[in-house]
C-alpha cells in the first residue's frame, strides 16, 4: 500500500547545538515534524534528511478517518522497498505481481520494488487508521530483481519484549522478510515510566526515531510525540524513558554508501539504473492497462 509519492519537497529541519551536551551522550543532530498535507504527514523525504540516514530515505506518517481516508490508487516504484506498518485500523492493498487483501493492525507490507512494480491500497475498515509507511533505499544486486512482495499478519512479527520487529533483527526477534541484513526497523511500545535500553549492531552507525505517541526522554533530550529524530552517527547505546504511554518506530543500519538518484517514484543508485526501472514501470503499466486495470 503505497501512501504518497516521492515528491521532493523541503521539509521543517531544525539544527541542534549539542555543544552543551555530555560527552557520553549520544547527540540528536536534527529534529523535524514535518510536512503535513491532509491524513499525511512526510517526516523524511529522499533530498533531505534521507541523505543523512540512507538507506532510511522516505517516511511518512498516516492517520485518518474513514470517511476522509482517500483511496491510494495505482503507484509505481522501482529501485526501493516500501514497508507499511498498521498501528490500527485495516487497509486493502492491491500489486501488479497478482497479490491483493487486507491488512490488518499490527500487520506489515513489505513490498520490494526493485527493477519495477505498481500497487495501490486504501482504508478498507470503519475505524481509525494509523501507520507509517517507510522506503529503504536497495543495493545494486537488487535495485533491479524481480518485485517481490510480502503480507505479514501480526502474529508473524516476532517481538522481544516492548519491541516488535518490522525488519531485521533485536535480540532473538527476527523478521522473517528477506531484507538487506544490514537494515533494521523496530516498533516499540513503552508504558509510562518504563525504560529501554538500545544497543545498536557494531556498525549500524545510522539511527533515527519517530514518536507516535507519549514524549521519550534521553540522556539530555526530549523527544515529543509527532517528532523524528536523527542520531549522531555512532553504534553507541541509548537509553530511552517513556513520559505517558509511548509509542515510537525505530530505524538503524549500516550506512548506505550509493548515491541516491531520483525519479519520480523511484531511487537508485546510478541514471542507468534508473532509466531501467522507469523503463520496466512502463512496460508493467501497459499491461495493466490492456487488463483494465489501470485507466
Amino acid at each position: 500500500m503505497v501512501m504518497e509519492k516521492s515528491s521532493i519537497t523541503p521539509l521543517h529541519l531544525k539544527t541542534v547545538d549539542s555543544t552543551s551536551l555530555n560527552d557520553s551522550t549520544r547527540r540528536i543532530i536534527h529534529r523535524t515534524w514535518g510536512q503535513r498535507n491532509g491524513p499525511i504527514t512526510r517526516l523524511v523525504s529522499p533530498s533531505d534528511i534521507g541523505e543523512l540516514i540512507k538507506p532510511f530515505v522516505f517516511l511518512d506518517y498516516f492517520e485518518a478517518q474513514p470517511l476522509s481516508a482517500s483511496s491510494f490508487g495505482w503507484h509505481p516504484h522501482s529501485g526501493i522497498a516500501t514497508i507499511t506498518f498498521m498501528l490500527s485500523g485495516e487497509a486493502s492493498y492491491e500489486d501488479s505481481t497478482g497479490k491483493q487483501g487486507i491488512l490488518p493492525q499490527g500487520g506489515v507490507e513489505w513490498m520490494r520494488a526493485g527493477g519495477g512494480v505498481w500497487h495501490k491500497g486504501g482504508s478498507s475498515s470503519g475505524s481509525l487508521i494509523q501507520g507509517f509507511q517507510l522506503w529503504i533505499a536497495l543495493p545494486p544486486e537488487q535495485e533491479l530483481a524481480p518485485a517481490q512482495s510480502v503480507y505479514l499478519p501480526p502474529h508473524e512479527v516476532e517481538s522481544e519484549g516492548a519491541v516488535r520487529v518490522v525488519l531485521g533483527r533485536y535480540g532473538t526477534a527476527k523478521s522473517p522478510i528477506a531484507a538487506p541484513p544490514s537494515i533494521n526497523y523496530l516498533a516499540v511500545q513503552l508504558k509510562d515510566s518504563e525504560h529501554w535500553h538500545f544497543e545498536p549492531d557494531v556498525g549500524h552507525t545510522v539511527c533515527w526515531v519517530a514518536v507516535q505517541a507519549g514524549i521519550l526522554h534521553t540522556d539530555d533530550n526530549t523527544l515529543a510525540s509527532g517528532e523524528l529524530v536523527v542520531f549522531e552517527e555512532s553504534d553507541a547505546a541509548i537509553d530511552f524513558h517513556a513520559q505517558g504511554d509511548t509509542t515510537f518506530v525505530l530505524g538503524f543500519a549500516i550506512k548506505h554508501p550509493h548515491n541516491l538518484v531520483l525519479g519520480y517514484y523511484s531511487v537508485h543508485t546510478s541514471p542507468d539504473a534508473l532509466h531501467q526501472g522507469e523503463t520496466e514501470i512502463k512496460r508493467i503499466a501497459k499491461r495493466l492497462r490492456t487488463e483494465g486495470r489501470l485507466p
